[in-house]
């Protein structure tokens, strides 16, 4: 199918027509009970019935999770078939870290822009609470030969290799940076030391990501775009994020103490996001077809672009490298942003990215700028919270910010907003979005 045209005679654009997502909530708590392919089909069901969309239109499901699992190869393919769609709807999964749910986003988004698609359903979902465990080499190796054996004791010689400490399951590898050998706060850490960022500025970042976000429940920001969720045994509804504080004050995290540098260290439980379950789903559709189904969309997916780094360098600042290019591709620049919603994987990184990209050193250096990007207005970033007070699932983090923002643009009567999104293995992403 050729790409068409809108009733302003433009291209057939992007556009986002519905979202939700699920509460957030730590893991170990709430939603424990969930796992993510559970999690991802809860929202997207509730999605489809929310949006009355007609499950035939919908051609393709483009999902993702970061931390993988052993039962299912392709989550995306589990959406459709455990939510009512048909059973012939073409789906796929994604995984780019942190910026996962927003490829799922703009890799549906190229199909249809393409005109292979018109309607399209995209999200990702996280469970840390259901984290698989995996077994110690030895321990594999053994349970191999154990099934082989057919004497009693040629598996009691089996049994006779192990040791105590071969039972224990290993930890993951994905929680540290496999080419460095460092977890993520360690070197969000080394940014704080080498960019300069105080423990004072962090703390300020994390208590004013949990005021915003304390204030958007109370003021019912929220109220629409989180579903409620009763997760076995079916006893009681879970219906808001639990790890935002409604009485956050600074003086409380003065008194944390740092959890990766003990000696040295600024970052802490409360500047940093926690370990969340949760999952969203965004509804796409061709401006040409919403408007022939009656659909009002939230806005526009304007332009995007993601960016590495050496993971050894600073891990989480890729996103400062992929901004210029998305305003570029939108023909727009930082001052014509009347939002910005910045992934908080830590409120060092948040400082750090800020930084670089007001820095005429860093743009000169890194960019191949004469001038920098430009510096965000604090009253236009993460104006309802951020990862640091709402929870960081992390496939679903991306549609949470999309949904958040458009529908914030259109309340303030603004016209563009841009994201970014910092991501395991040096990885960013930005996006620009347009309002309706």
């Amino acid at each position: 199918m050729a790409s068409g045209k809108n009733g302003k005679g433009g291209k057939d654009r992007v556009a986002v027509v519905a979202g939700l997502r699920t509460p957030f909530t730590k893991a170990g708590t709430a939603l424990k009970a969930l796992r993510t392919v559970d999690l991802a089909a809860t929202v997207v069901k509730e999605l489809l019935q929310r949006s009355e969309v007609t499950p035939r239109d919908v051609t393709l499901v483009v999902y993702g999770q970061v931390v993988p699992t052993l039962d299912w190869l392709n989550i995306a393919r589990e959406v459709v078939l455990r939510t009512g769609l048909p059973k012939d709807t073409d789906a796929f999964s994604v995984s780019r870290a942190c910026a996962t749910s927003l490829q799922a986003m703009t890799s549906a988004a190229e199909a249809m822009l393409a005109g292979q698609h018109h309607v399209a359903l995209v999200g990702g979902a996280d469970s840390m609470s259901d984290v698989p465990l995996g077994v110690s080499r030895k321990l594999a190796s053994a349970l191999t030969d154990f099934q082989k054996a057919r004497t009693l004791g040629a598996r009691l010689e089996i049994v006779s290799r192990l040791s105590l400490k071969d039972l224990v399951p290993p930890i993951p590898g994905f929680s540290r940076e496999p080419t460095t050998g460092e977890q993520m706060g360690e070197a969000a850490e080394k940014m704080a030391k080498q960019n300069g960022i105080s423990r004072a500025e962090q703390d300020a970042i994390a208590h004013r990501s949990h005021t915003n976000a304390a204030r958007a429940w109370r003021d019912g920001t929220y109220a629409a775009e989180v579903m409620h969720v009763i997760p076995p045994p079916y006893d009681k509804p879970v219906e808001r994020d639990n790890v935002v504080r409604d009485d956050s004050t600074l003086d409380a995290y003065a008194k944390l103490s740092p959890a990766f540098d003990r000696r040295h260290g600024t970052i802490t439980a409360g500047n940093a996001s926690p370990l969340t379950d949760g999952a969203s789903a965004l509804l796409l559709m061709r401006e040409g077809k919403a408007k022939a189904l009656g659909y009002q969309p939230l806005g526009y997916v304007k332009s995007w672009s993601y960016a590495a780094v050496d993971p050894g360098w600073q891990l989480l600042m890729a996103p400062v490298l992929a901004v210029p290019r998305a305003l570029e591709r939108a023909g727009l620049s930082l001052a014509d942003m009347d939002l910005v919603d910045m992934h908080e994987a830590f409120a060092a990184q948040v400082a750090s990215n800020l930084k670089a990209l007001a820095s005429p050193s860093f743009a000169a250096e890194k960019l191949g700028r004469s001038a920098p990007v430009g510096e965000i207005d604090p009253e236009k970033l993460n104006v309802n919270g951020g990862s640091i007070a709402l929870g960081h699932p992390f496939a679903a983090t991306g549609g949470r910010m999309v949904l958040s923002t458009l529908r914030e643009l259109k309340k303030r009567g603004g016209h563009h907003a841009l994201l970014t999104v910092c991501a395991a293995g040096g990885l960013g992403a930005a996006v620009v979005l347009e309002a309706a």
